[in-house]
C-alpha cells in the first residue's frame, strides 16, 4: 500500500507529533508499505533564525520526507508548535498528492492549516486522521467556521487517547477509535547499575513544568547527589529562564535537542524520569518512552500521565508543587531495590501496550477498512 502521512508541523523542530509520524512511517515500512511524509522544513540560515527563537535540526532531510514549506511559531494549547502557514505550501501539497498517487493519506491534527487542510481538500483517496491534542482547543471554533466542512471527507478518525477523543469530539462529533502513541522498545534494558542521573524531556513550554523541577532541584541534588539531564529544551531558553529564576544550577546538564538515539541512551542510563507537566497532555508519551527503557518515573498527577502510569512503575505527585516533587524523587532514589523493581514493571508495561510494531498493525487495519 502507498501511504502518505501528513503533518502540519516542521521536521526541523522536535515535537511529539513529528516524532510520532517518523516512527509510524518506519513501522509501516517494516510491514512492507511504501510511505512518504508531507511536512514542513526550515533549512538553517538567517531567515530561519529570524523566525525561530530556538535551535533545531537543520541537516539533510531523511529519505521519505517531502518538504512543502517553512514554519512559524504559533501559540496553541499551552505550547509553541512550529506550524506551516505559508500559502506556498498549498500548491506544493497538491502537486505532491498528484505525483505520488497515494492509496490512503493519514493526516495528524487534521484541522491545522495549511498542510493538513490542503491535503484533505485535494486528496483523491481515502483519508484517515489522528487527533493528538487535549484541552479546550478554542482555536477549533474559527477553524470549523472556515474549513470545518472538509471533515466530511474523512473516512476514519483516530485519537491517541480517550482524552484526545473527548477533546476532538467536542468540536467534531463522531466515532473515534483510540490507538495510542507507540514508542521504540530497546532490545535490552536493565534497570540496575544506572548512572546517578535523572532526566527531564520537554520543550521550554509553560505546560511542561520545567520551572517547577528547577525549584525542586536544589533539595533533590543536596539529598541524592544526582545530576539532572535536561533534554529537548533549547540551551538559550534555559539560560534565560534560569537568569530569571536564579536557582542553584549545581548538578544540571542541558543537552538541548538531541537525536532519538541520544535520548534513548540517556533514558537507558538514568535512574529516573521526572515529568512535572502542569496539564494539557493527552498522552504521557515521555513516560511510555522511559518505561520502554526500564526507567521509572515521577510525574505530575494529570489525566494524560495517569492514563499511562501504573502504581508499580511511577509515582504521581500534585502538579505545580515543587516540595512534593522533590520529596517523591528523593524517596525513589533513596530505595534502590524498589527503584529497580519499578523499572522492571515499567518495561513490562511498555512492551505490553506501546510497542510500535503492534501500533502499526492496528493503524494498518484502519487503512484496510477505508481502502476496502
Amino acid at each position: 500500500m502507498k501511504i502518505g502521512i501528513v503533518v502540519p508541523f516542521s521536521w526541523s523542530y522536535w515535537g511529539g507529533v513529528v516524532e510520532h509520524s517518523e516512527h509510524q512511517a518506519a513501522a509501516l515500512r517494516r510491514r512492507g508499505h511504501d510511505v512518504k511524509i508531507l511536512m514542513g522544513n526550515d533549512p538553517d540560515g538567517f531567515f530561519t533564525r529570524l523566525l525561530h527563537p530556538r535551535t533545531g535540526r537543520h541537516g539533510p532531510l531523511p529519505d521519505g520526507i517531502i518538504a512543502v514549506g517553512r514554519s512559524v511559531v504559533v501559540p496553541a494549547n499551552g505550547s509553541l508548535p512550529n506550524i506551516v502557514l505559508s500559502p506556498r505550501a498549498v500548491p506544493r501539497v497538491r502537486r505532491a498528492l498528484r505525483d505520488e498517487q497515494f492509496d490512503v493519506i493519514h493526516c495528524h491534527e487534521p484541522m491545522t492549516p495549511a498542510i493538513c487542510v490542503a491535503a484533505i481538500s485535494f486528496a483523491q483517496c481515502p483519508i484517515v486522521v489522528t487527533h493528538h491534542a487535549h484541552g479546550d482547543l478554542g482555536w477549533m471554533g474559527p477553524a470549523l467556521r472556515f474549513w470545518g466542512f472538509l471533515m466530511d471527507r474523512v473516512d476514519a478518525r483516530i485519537a491517541v487517547s480517550p482524552l484526545a477523543a473527548e477533546s476532538a469530539a467536542r468540536w467534531l462529533p463522531g466515532d473515534y477509535r483510540v490507538i495510542p502513541n507507540g514508542v521504540l522498545i530497546p532490545e535490552h534494558a536493565d534497570p540496575a547499575d544506572r548512572d546517578n542521573t535523572v532526566v527531564f524531556i520537554g520543550r521550554h513550554d509553560h505546560r511542561k513544568g520545567l520551572p517547577i523541577l528547577l525549584r525542586a532541584w536544589p533539595d533533590i541534588h543536596a539529598a541524592t547527589g544526582a545530576r539532572l539531564r535536561v533534554i529537548g529544551t533549547d540551551p538559550l531558553q534555559y539560560r534565560l529562564l534560569n537568569a530569571r529564576m536564579r536557582v542553584n544550577e549545581a548538578g544540571i546538564d542541558v543537552l538541548g535537542i538531541v537525536p532519538n538515539e541520544v535520548r534513548t541512551h540517556e533514558l537507558e542510563r538514568a535512574k529516573l524520569l521526572v515529568t512535572p507537566a502542569l496539564g494539557g497532555e493527552s498522552f504521557g508519551l515521555v513516560l511510555a518512552e522511559a518505561f520502554a527503557c526500564a526507567t521509572p518515573s515521577v510525574a505530575s498527577d494529570i489525566p494524560g500521565y495517569a492514563a499511562v502510569a501504573t502504581p508499580e512503575a511511577a509515582r504521581l505527585v500534585p502538579p505545580n508543587d515543587p516540595a512534593a516533587l522533590a520529596a517523591a524523587v528523593i524517596d525513589v532514589l533513596s530505595d534502590e531495590p524498589r527503584r529497580v523493581e519499578m523499572g522492571r514493571a515499567a518495561r513490562a508495561h511498555a512492551l505490553a501496550n506501546y510497542a510500535w510494531d503492534d501500533i502499526a498493525r492496528r493503524i494498518e487495519e484502519t487503512y484496510d477498512e477505508v481502502v476496502g
